[in-house]
């Protein structure tokens, strides 16, 4: 059978292919970006979190998940079906669209996988590796999976029965991810120090990289989801790269009047809060519409991460005031910029579409926002009196590279915080680790 008699589209196909590639990419960025946030002695433990997620989201997203996402309606806009347990019936002739299936799901599968991620931010320098591999494809099957259905998914209440609008990821990815960071933060509760000790991060130029590396493969995530390559996507790239720009912008702006100083961790966490609130809005606002979004979020978020020295609860990296509050942002502000041309009929207020589409947006993020804090607080709490999600206090002291992997980033004290490894520290360490 040719392609064309298949339905595939070469083209499509090939900028989809680049697209699921350069998102795969953002979950190794995202490490790097959190592993120098954290001090020295976390450093390879952040960096493990994200990549062991790549392997524990793939293999549930394989077994189950793509069906129960993607899958037909099983009854009121809530799950999918079982029709594709473990890939059953899709093979090379199975088409989405214009690309192959199997192509599509394997980039539907990447943003699972850079969602469940984005969460160990906000538990960094305290969490049991063990729980955190009990955790993942436990949270994915969950919580994931059926916002992704909710939104994306064939009859999804949210996408064919609210009509509330996402392109990119608003609901499933940011809300999703910051809410239940929320809620892990609240079942560990605050590191050791928290409000006391100074929490810096070790090492500046690591988080710039990462940072790069997320806007790089941001691309993909956001121009990718028009599934083509087409006008849409080529509308949703620039918007991508203007509001990362305007978020920087107004977090330094921020920074400057606030605090006298604008700072390298400000830029890179500027640019990251845009493309946040441009990940839902992408593909439904214009230009003009992009530079306020990322303004906006850069600005806001700004303000955001200080709120957990207020109300007590230690977001370690701030999930909750960029990804959550910047998800917020860019979902409501879709029913403020929607212009028609983008979305092919729906528009915001500013564009003569009145408060309708506002309201859908604002029911969505609620109703995700809630669903994802409760189960997620229910899981965590779960595991916390089951297998014990909290580090013990000597490992947190010492650092989890050390006690549970046996490892440090930097040997001998590099950078002034890193602990040495000798003959007589690694035996002691695999004494510790059991207890993760």
């Amino acid at each position: 059978m040719t392609l064309a008699a298949q339905g595939i589209d070469t083209g499509d196909t090939a900028w989809l292919l680049a697209a699921t590639a350069l998102v795969l990419l953002m979950t190794p960025g995202l490490a790097l970006f959190y592993a120098g946030m954290v001090r020295t002695k976390s450093v390879l433990n952040m960096l493990m979190m994200s990549f062991v997620s790549i392997a524990l989201v793939t293999v549930v997203w394989l077994a189950a998940g793509y069906s129960l996402a993607f899958g037909d309606d099983a009854g009121g806009g809530l799950i999918g079906g079982l029709d594709h347990i473990g890939m059953a019936g899709l093979g090379p002739d199975s088409v989405q669209g214009t690309v192959p299936t199997l192509l599509f799901a394997t980039f539907q599968l990447t943003f699972a996988i850079i969602t469940a991620a984005l969460i160990s931010g906000a538990i960094a320098d305290r969490a049991k590796f063990g729980a955190w591999l009990v955790f993942v494809p436990v949270w994915a099957l969950l919580v994931y999976v059926p916002v992704t259905h909710w939104v994306w998914g064939p009859g999804g209440w949210i996408l064919d029965k609210l009509g509330a609008l996402d392109f990119a990821g608003g609901l499933p990815v940011e809300i999703t991810s910051g809410a239940s960071g929320l809620a892990l933060a609240l079942v560990l509760g605050p590191r050791l120090g928290f409000k006391k000790d100074a929490m810096r991060p070790h090492n500046l130029p690591m988080v710039v990289l990462g940072a790069g590396l997320l806007w790089f493969g941001w691309f993909g995530f956001n121009a990718g989801s028009a599934l083509g390559a087409n006008g849409l996507a080529a509308a949703a790239f620039l918007n991508t790269l203007a509001a990362g720009c305007t978020g920087l912008l107004g977090w330094l702006f921020v920074e400057q009047k606030r605090d006298g100083h604008p700072t390298t961790l400000g830029a890179a966490s500027g640019a990251v809060a845009g493309l946040v609130a441009i990940t839902p809005s992408c593909g439904s606002v214009s230009l003009l519409g992009a530079l306020v979004v990322g303004l906006a979020a850069g600005v806001i978020c700004s303000y955001a991460v200080s709120w957990k020295f207020k109300l007590n609860y230690d977001d370690s990296l701030d999930v909750v005031g960029v990804h959550l509050v910047g998800g917020i942002v860019g979902t409501l502000l879709i029913g403020v910029f929607a212009v028609e041309s983008m979305t092919g009929g729906t528009e915001g207020l500013l564009y003569g579409g009145g408060l309708a589409q506002l309201g859908k947006q604002l029911v969505a993020v609620v109703a995700v926002g809630a669903y994802a804090f409760l189960v997620t607080y229910g899981i965590g709490k779960l595991l916390d009196r089951t297998i014990g999600f909290r580090a013990s206090e000597e490992q947190e002291h010492t650092g989890l590279d050390l006690t549970v992997h046996a490892e440090t980033a930097y040997d001998h004290g590099v950078l002034g915080h890193g602990a040495p490894v000798s003959a007589s520290s690694v035996p002691s360490a695999q004494k510790v680790k059991s207890q993760a």
